[in-house]
Protein backbone atom coordinates (compact mmCIF):
# COMPACT_ATOMS: atom_id res chain seq x y z
CA UNK A 1 0.00 0.00 0.00
CA UNK A 2 1.30 3.53 -0.84
CA UNK A 3 0.29 5.20 2.81
CA UNK A 4 -1.69 7.73 4.08
CA UNK A 5 0.04 10.69 2.09
CA UNK A 6 -1.78 12.35 -0.50
CA UNK A 7 -0.44 10.00 -3.09
CA UNK A 8 -1.81 6.95 -3.53
CA UNK A 9 -2.93 4.31 -6.40
CA UNK A 10 -6.34 3.97 -8.35
CA UNK A 11 -7.28 1.27 -10.58
CA UNK A 12 -10.58 0.74 -12.53
CA UNK A 13 -12.30 -1.97 -13.08
CA UNK A 14 -13.89 -2.08 -16.16
CA UNK A 15 -16.76 -5.77 -16.95
CA UNK A 16 -18.82 -6.85 -19.25
CA UNK A 17 -21.27 -8.33 -17.05
CA UNK A 18 -24.81 -10.33 -17.82
CA UNK A 19 -27.61 -11.25 -16.13
CA UNK A 20 -26.23 -14.22 -13.90
CA UNK A 21 -25.01 -12.62 -10.73
CA UNK A 22 -22.51 -15.94 -9.58
CA UNK A 23 -20.40 -15.37 -12.81
CA UNK A 24 -20.50 -11.75 -12.70
CA UNK A 25 -19.08 -11.77 -9.86
CA UNK A 26 -16.67 -13.97 -10.46
CA UNK A 27 -15.47 -11.81 -13.11
CA UNK A 28 -15.28 -9.23 -10.50
CA UNK A 29 -13.38 -11.10 -7.95
CA UNK A 30 -10.56 -11.95 -10.50
CA UNK A 31 -10.51 -8.46 -12.11
CA UNK A 32 -10.32 -6.57 -8.10
CA UNK A 33 -8.04 -9.36 -7.51
CA UNK A 34 -5.64 -8.44 -10.54
CA UNK A 35 -5.78 -4.98 -9.44
CA UNK A 36 -4.65 -5.51 -5.56
CA UNK A 37 -2.10 -7.20 -6.92
CA UNK A 38 -1.19 -4.25 -8.73
CA UNK A 39 -0.72 -2.08 -6.05
CA UNK A 40 -3.78 -0.45 -5.94
CA UNK A 41 -5.01 1.22 -3.05
CA UNK A 42 -8.44 2.41 -4.10
CA UNK A 43 -10.38 0.13 -6.72
CA UNK A 44 -13.54 0.85 -8.34
CA UNK A 45 -16.32 -0.97 -10.65
CA UNK A 46 -19.08 -0.22 -12.81
CA UNK A 47 -22.97 0.80 -12.65
CA UNK A 48 -24.23 -2.67 -12.33
CA UNK A 49 -21.48 -3.94 -11.02
CA UNK A 50 -23.66 -7.66 -9.81
CA UNK A 51 -26.06 -7.97 -12.93
CA UNK A 52 -27.13 -6.06 -16.16
CA UNK A 53 -31.09 -6.76 -16.24
CA UNK A 54 -33.70 -4.76 -18.67
CA UNK A 55 -36.33 -7.21 -17.99
CA UNK A 56 -38.58 -5.99 -14.17
CA UNK A 57 -39.16 -9.23 -13.70
CA UNK A 58 -35.98 -11.10 -13.56
CA UNK A 59 -34.55 -7.77 -12.23
CA UNK A 60 -36.45 -8.37 -9.03
CA UNK A 61 -36.17 -12.10 -8.99
CA UNK A 62 -32.51 -11.81 -8.54
CA UNK A 63 -32.16 -8.70 -6.26
CA UNK A 64 -31.91 -8.92 -2.72
CA UNK A 65 -32.40 -6.05 0.12
CA UNK A 66 -28.80 -4.55 1.64
CA UNK A 67 -28.87 -6.42 5.14
CA UNK A 68 -29.78 -9.98 3.08
CA UNK A 69 -27.28 -9.67 0.24
CA UNK A 70 -24.82 -12.47 -0.24
CA UNK A 71 -22.80 -10.30 -3.07
CA UNK A 72 -22.28 -7.40 -1.18
CA UNK A 73 -21.65 -9.82 1.87
CA UNK A 74 -18.87 -11.41 -0.77
CA UNK A 75 -17.54 -7.68 -1.73
CA UNK A 76 -17.71 -6.80 2.06
CA UNK A 77 -15.15 -10.21 2.49
CA UNK A 78 -13.11 -9.47 -0.50
CA UNK A 79 -11.98 -5.86 0.39
CA UNK A 80 -11.15 -7.29 3.78
CA UNK A 81 -9.09 -10.01 2.41
CA UNK A 82 -6.94 -7.71 0.02
CA UNK A 83 -6.96 -4.54 2.78
CA UNK A 84 -7.95 -2.12 -0.18
CA UNK A 85 -10.27 0.29 -0.49
CA UNK A 86 -13.06 -0.67 -2.75
CA UNK A 87 -16.07 0.84 -4.32
CA UNK A 88 -18.96 -0.98 -5.99
CA UNK A 89 -19.90 1.46 -8.52
CA UNK A 90 -23.46 0.51 -8.24
CA UNK A 91 -25.45 -2.96 -7.09
CA UNK A 92 -29.35 -2.88 -7.31
CA UNK A 93 -30.90 -2.85 -3.93
CA UNK A 94 -34.40 -4.09 -2.95
CA UNK A 95 -36.29 -1.61 -1.10
CA UNK A 96 -39.90 -2.71 -1.84
CA UNK A 97 -41.90 -5.20 -4.26
CA UNK A 98 -41.68 -1.89 -6.43
CA UNK A 99 -38.94 -0.62 -6.71
CA UNK A 100 -34.65 -0.81 -6.13
CA UNK A 101 -32.11 1.36 -5.82
CA UNK A 102 -29.20 1.76 -8.24
CA UNK A 103 -26.90 1.98 -5.09
CA UNK A 104 -22.94 2.75 -4.80
CA UNK A 105 -20.69 1.18 -1.56
CA UNK A 106 -17.74 2.57 -0.63
CA UNK A 107 -16.16 -0.29 1.56
CA UNK A 108 -13.28 0.10 3.83
CA UNK A 109 -10.01 -1.91 4.16
CA UNK A 110 -11.37 -3.70 6.84
CA UNK A 111 -14.62 -4.78 5.46
CA UNK A 112 -17.26 -1.91 7.05
CA UNK A 113 -19.20 -0.02 4.48
CA UNK A 114 -17.99 3.16 4.83
CA UNK A 115 -20.54 5.04 2.72
CA UNK A 116 -23.55 4.64 0.62
CA UNK A 117 -25.03 6.77 -2.39
CA UNK A 118 -28.33 6.19 -4.56
CA UNK A 119 -27.79 7.31 -8.03
CA UNK A 120 -30.04 10.60 -8.17
CA UNK A 121 -30.71 11.32 -11.75
CA UNK A 122 -33.00 8.59 -14.11
CA UNK A 123 -31.56 7.55 -17.45
CA UNK A 124 -35.26 7.71 -18.70
CA UNK A 125 -34.57 8.39 -22.98
CA UNK A 126 -35.47 7.92 -26.43
CA UNK A 127 -32.22 7.31 -28.13
CA UNK A 128 -31.75 7.35 -32.01
CA UNK A 129 -32.02 3.68 -34.00
CA UNK A 130 -35.01 2.29 -31.36
CA UNK A 131 -33.29 1.91 -28.11
CA UNK A 132 -35.34 3.28 -25.05
CA UNK A 133 -34.70 3.07 -21.40
CA UNK A 134 -37.20 4.24 -18.89
CA UNK A 135 -34.89 3.38 -15.34
CA UNK A 136 -37.58 4.98 -13.35
CA UNK A 137 -39.21 2.69 -13.95
CA UNK A 138 -37.78 0.32 -11.57
CA UNK A 139 -35.33 2.26 -9.48
CA UNK A 140 -35.89 4.83 -6.54
CA UNK A 141 -34.16 7.53 -7.28
CA UNK A 142 -32.13 9.13 -4.59
CA UNK A 143 -32.10 12.14 -2.56
CA UNK A 144 -28.57 13.55 -1.17
CA UNK A 145 -25.39 13.99 -2.52
CA UNK A 146 -22.82 11.58 -0.76
CA UNK A 147 -19.05 12.34 -0.03
CA UNK A 148 -16.60 10.35 2.32
CA UNK A 149 -12.92 10.77 3.43
CA UNK A 150 -10.34 8.57 2.36
CA UNK A 151 -6.78 8.51 3.81
CA UNK A 152 -5.54 10.66 0.64
CA UNK A 153 -8.72 13.11 0.06
CA UNK A 154 -12.51 13.50 0.19
CA UNK A 155 -14.11 11.13 -2.64
CA UNK A 156 -17.34 12.82 -3.90
CA UNK A 157 -20.10 10.18 -5.45
CA UNK A 158 -22.35 10.31 -8.92
CA UNK A 159 -23.22 7.70 -11.45
CA UNK A 160 -23.97 7.28 -14.78
CA UNK A 161 -26.18 9.95 -16.01
CA UNK A 162 -25.81 12.19 -13.57
CA UNK A 163 -22.31 13.09 -15.47
CA UNK A 164 -24.83 15.27 -17.44
CA UNK A 165 -25.67 17.55 -14.07
CA UNK A 166 -22.80 20.14 -13.68
CA UNK A 167 -24.60 21.15 -10.46
CA UNK A 168 -24.24 18.37 -8.54
CA UNK A 169 -20.30 17.63 -9.52
CA UNK A 170 -19.61 21.98 -8.32
CA UNK A 171 -21.59 21.16 -5.01
CA UNK A 172 -19.47 18.16 -4.45
CA UNK A 173 -16.40 20.04 -4.83
CA UNK A 174 -17.13 22.97 -2.76
CA UNK A 175 -17.96 20.45 -0.27
CA UNK A 176 -14.31 19.71 -0.63
CA UNK A 177 -14.28 16.69 -2.54
CA UNK A 178 -10.77 16.53 -4.09
CA UNK A 179 -11.50 13.09 -6.52
CA UNK A 180 -15.37 12.53 -8.25
CA UNK A 181 -16.42 8.57 -9.06
CA UNK A 182 -18.58 8.35 -12.13
CA UNK A 183 -19.28 4.21 -12.71
CA UNK A 184 -21.39 3.99 -15.63
CA UNK A 185 -22.37 1.60 -18.00
CA UNK A 186 -23.04 4.25 -20.64
CA UNK A 187 -24.45 3.14 -24.22
CA UNK A 188 -22.41 2.98 -27.17
CA UNK A 189 -24.14 5.81 -28.83
CA UNK A 190 -24.33 8.24 -26.08
CA UNK A 191 -20.43 7.61 -25.05
CA UNK A 192 -18.99 7.83 -28.49
CA UNK A 193 -20.70 11.48 -28.69
CA UNK A 194 -20.08 12.50 -24.92
CA UNK A 195 -18.44 10.06 -22.39
CA UNK A 196 -14.97 11.85 -23.05
CA UNK A 197 -16.18 15.42 -23.40
CA UNK A 198 -18.26 15.45 -20.15
CA UNK A 199 -15.80 13.60 -18.06
CA UNK A 200 -13.02 15.90 -18.97
CA UNK A 201 -15.56 19.09 -18.94
CA UNK A 202 -16.73 18.10 -14.96
CA UNK A 203 -12.60 17.91 -13.96
CA UNK A 204 -12.37 21.23 -15.36
CA UNK A 205 -15.00 22.73 -13.50
CA UNK A 206 -14.37 21.13 -10.36
CA UNK A 207 -10.25 20.57 -10.23
CA UNK A 208 -11.05 17.22 -9.05
CA UNK A 209 -9.71 14.01 -10.35
CA UNK A 210 -12.39 11.78 -12.30
CA UNK A 211 -12.43 8.19 -11.64
CA UNK A 212 -14.59 6.48 -14.23
CA UNK A 213 -14.61 2.90 -14.22
CA UNK A 214 -17.39 1.30 -17.08
CA UNK A 215 -19.28 -1.65 -18.85
CA UNK A 216 -17.93 -2.23 -22.18
CA UNK A 217 -19.18 -4.45 -25.11
CA UNK A 218 -22.35 -6.27 -25.76
CA UNK A 219 -24.13 -7.56 -23.32
CA UNK A 220 -26.59 -10.86 -23.03
CA UNK A 221 -29.29 -8.38 -22.76
CA UNK A 222 -28.67 -7.17 -26.13
CA UNK A 223 -27.18 -4.12 -24.73
CA UNK A 224 -23.93 -2.12 -26.04
CA UNK A 225 -22.66 -0.52 -23.51
CA UNK A 226 -19.13 2.05 -24.30
CA UNK A 227 -16.03 1.09 -22.25
CA UNK A 228 -13.22 3.54 -22.25
CA UNK A 229 -12.93 3.29 -18.23
CA UNK A 230 -10.74 6.68 -17.91
CA UNK A 231 -8.99 8.31 -14.73
CA UNK A 232 -8.89 12.67 -15.73
CA UNK A 233 -6.45 14.50 -13.79
CA UNK A 234 -7.89 18.03 -12.36
CA UNK A 235 -6.54 20.07 -15.24
CA UNK A 236 -8.94 17.84 -17.42
CA UNK A 237 -6.19 15.61 -19.37
CA UNK A 238 -6.88 11.59 -19.33
CA UNK A 239 -4.05 9.73 -17.98
CA UNK A 240 -5.35 6.09 -17.80
CA UNK A 241 -8.07 5.02 -20.16
CA UNK A 242 -9.12 1.38 -21.33
CA UNK A 243 -10.59 0.34 -24.31
CA UNK A 244 -13.89 -1.26 -24.99
CA UNK A 245 -13.07 -4.85 -23.64
CA UNK A 246 -12.74 -5.63 -20.07
CA UNK A 247 -10.43 -4.53 -18.33
CA UNK A 248 -7.86 -3.26 -15.57
CA UNK A 249 -6.41 -0.31 -15.46
CA UNK A 250 -4.23 2.12 -13.05
CA UNK A 251 -3.36 5.71 -12.63
CA UNK A 252 -1.00 7.29 -9.94
CA UNK A 253 -2.83 10.13 -8.01
CA UNK A 254 -0.85 12.87 -5.97
CA UNK A 255 -3.80 14.92 -4.12
CA UNK A 256 -0.88 18.14 -4.63
CA UNK A 257 -2.68 18.34 -8.52
CA UNK A 258 -5.62 19.26 -6.91
CA UNK A 259 -4.58 22.48 -5.71
CA UNK A 260 -2.54 22.89 -8.33
CA UNK A 261 -5.13 23.44 -10.76
CA UNK A 262 -7.40 25.02 -8.45
CA UNK A 263 -4.85 27.81 -8.16
CA UNK A 264 -4.90 28.21 -11.83
CA UNK A 265 -8.48 28.89 -12.29
CA UNK A 266 -10.24 29.40 -8.59
CA UNK A 267 -13.17 29.03 -9.93
CA UNK A 268 -14.94 27.48 -7.35
CA UNK A 269 -14.47 30.67 -5.31
CA UNK A 270 -16.00 32.50 -7.78
CA UNK A 271 -19.50 32.28 -7.97
CA UNK A 272 -21.76 35.58 -7.88
CA UNK A 273 -25.58 35.73 -7.47
CA UNK A 274 -28.05 36.47 -10.47
CA UNK A 275 -31.19 37.18 -11.83
CA UNK A 276 -32.48 35.89 -15.38
CA UNK A 277 -34.47 38.71 -16.99
CA UNK A 278 -36.64 37.86 -20.31
CA UNK A 279 -36.03 40.33 -23.73
CA UNK A 280 -38.41 43.08 -22.47
CA UNK A 281 -36.64 43.30 -18.94
CA UNK A 282 -33.20 43.57 -20.85
CA UNK A 283 -34.24 46.69 -22.94
CA UNK A 284 -35.79 48.31 -19.80
CA UNK A 285 -32.68 47.88 -18.09
CA UNK A 286 -29.99 49.31 -21.32
CA UNK A 287 -32.80 52.28 -21.85
CA UNK A 288 -32.34 53.19 -17.92
CA UNK A 289 -28.77 53.38 -18.13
Amino acid sequence: MTGLSGNFRAALVQLRCGRGVDPNLRKVEAAVRRAAAGGADYVQTPENTALMELSTKKLFANTRPEDDNPALEKLTALARELGIWLHVGSMAIRLSDEKVANRSFLIMPDGAVAARYDKIHMFDVDLPGGESYRESKNYEPGTRAVFADLPWGRLGFTTCYDLRFPALYRALAQAGADFITVPSAFTKVTGEAHWHILLRARAIETGCYIFAAAQGGMHDVGRATYGHSVVVSPWGEVIAEAGADPAVIFADIDRAEVGEARSRIPSLRHDRPFEIAGPQDAIEIREAS
